[in-house]
């Protein structure tokens, strides 16, 4: 049965959301930044979390509807904060992806009261000069309003060279399918990343938290998680742990990535 795509309204945005799961631990996942909606997407993510769906009841979550011109990973947050309470969801079983392993983090420094357990996912405190480099490169694709291309450099950012090739196709495919909108939307949460930065605020997260990273990320950087760790790993509750040769979509391709979410939050 496909999943039904739905939106939860506030008083000054909408944002789409998918939820499935028959669980009553409520689990809430922020997808990394994509061309395309994640949405499209709803389906295949809820196969992907079959071993988790008897325990929880997970949510999905899109970026706002109508994004402003500009819009910052705080401001991403705290939508996604209000979004949340709006359902009626607290103490949840936060994951967080790339772009959304950082809005997760500003969620859990902001808004205790809604964090129970946190999984970061290939993401950072803090965008450093040396991560700029894959946001440049997709920032300049993107304004060439060349899907294919875009995916194409996307994919091999973030997966490794054997599983690029293996989606090759589908990206191609994805590709063609852009729309100049969507192409639109992606810039401004591209953008958005500039100037990120809660490395000083990381004491002020209350709940226990896992950091995956992986060694060979092209885009954040190993060093991003570990900058991470730095500032956690004096607490008994903190966890690291890293991948190898998996890519910064590790959230994707590793086989075991989910069992060690469920894993953790079961501890």
């Amino acid at each position: 049965m496909a999943i039904q795509i739905e939106t939860v309204k506030t008083d000054s945005f909408d944002m789409k959301f998918f939820r499935f799961g028959k669980g009553k631990k409520p689990y809430v996942i922020i997808p990394g930044i994509s061309i395309q909606s994640v949405m499209n997407s709803a389906d295949t993510i809820a196969e992907n979390y079959a071993v988790m769906a008897d325990e929880y009841e997970i949510y999905v979550f899109d970026r706002r509807e109508d994004l402003p011109a500009s819009y910052s990973i705080q401001e991403m947050a705290r939508d996604t904060a209000k979004a949340m309470k709006t359902l009626g969801l607290h103490d949840v079983y936060l994951f967080g992806a790339s772009q959304g392993g950082m809005i997760a983090l500003v969620i859990a420094i902001e808004f205790p009261e809604l964090v129970k357990k946190m999984v970061l996912g290939s993401t950072s405190a803090h965008i450093a000069k040396w991560q700029d480099s894959a946001l440049d490169h997709w920032e300049h694709l993107a304004k060439e309003k060349d899907g294919v291309k875009l995916y194409l450099e996307f994919g091999k950012e973030i997966y490794p060279s054997e599983i690029f090739h293996q989606y090759k196709d589908a990206l191609i495919s994805a590709g063609e399918k852009v729309k100049e909108e969507e192409m639109e939307r992606f810039l401004i949460l591209l953008k958005g990343t500039r100037n990120f930065d809660v490395t000083k605020e990381l004491d002020k997260i209350q709940c226990p938290v896992l950091a995956i990273g992986v060694y060979e990320d092209a885009v954040m950087d190993s060093d991003a998680t570990m900058e991470i760790a730095e500032k956690l790993d004096e607490r008994k509750d903190f966890k690291l742990y890293m991948y190898k040769g998996y890519g910064h979509a590790a959230f994707d391709t590793a086989p075991d990535y989910r069992d060690r979410i469920m894993k953790f939050f079961e501890q």
